[in-house]
């Protein structure tokens, strides 16, 4: 278990956190991260090298729900993702 991984493991449940766990799982994994050593923020750039797709509907739920996250139309409704 890396350091990353331990750090999201302590930390108290805050909204979207399964969804922010998941992409950064995604990005890790990813060719970017692993072969050309760039950070997860630099691999969610479409023109980093080893760009890797199968991430992008993990940011767009994650954007989905910090974005729910501030509408106040969400208090009734509950919000997006996990």
């Amino acid at each position: 278990m890396s350091a990353v991984d331990e750090e999201l493991e302590n930390k108290p449940v805050r909204p979207c956190t399964g969804l922010r766990t998941e992409l950064l799982k995604c990005l890790k994994e990813s060719e970017c991260f692993t072969k050309h050593g760039l950070t997860p923020r630099q691999c969610l750039d479409s023109t980093s090298p080893g760009y890797d797709p199968s991430c992008q509907s993990l940011v767009v739920g994650f954007f989905e729900c910090k974005r729910s996250l501030l509408d106040n139309r969400q208090r009734f409704r509950g919000r997006k993702g996990y």
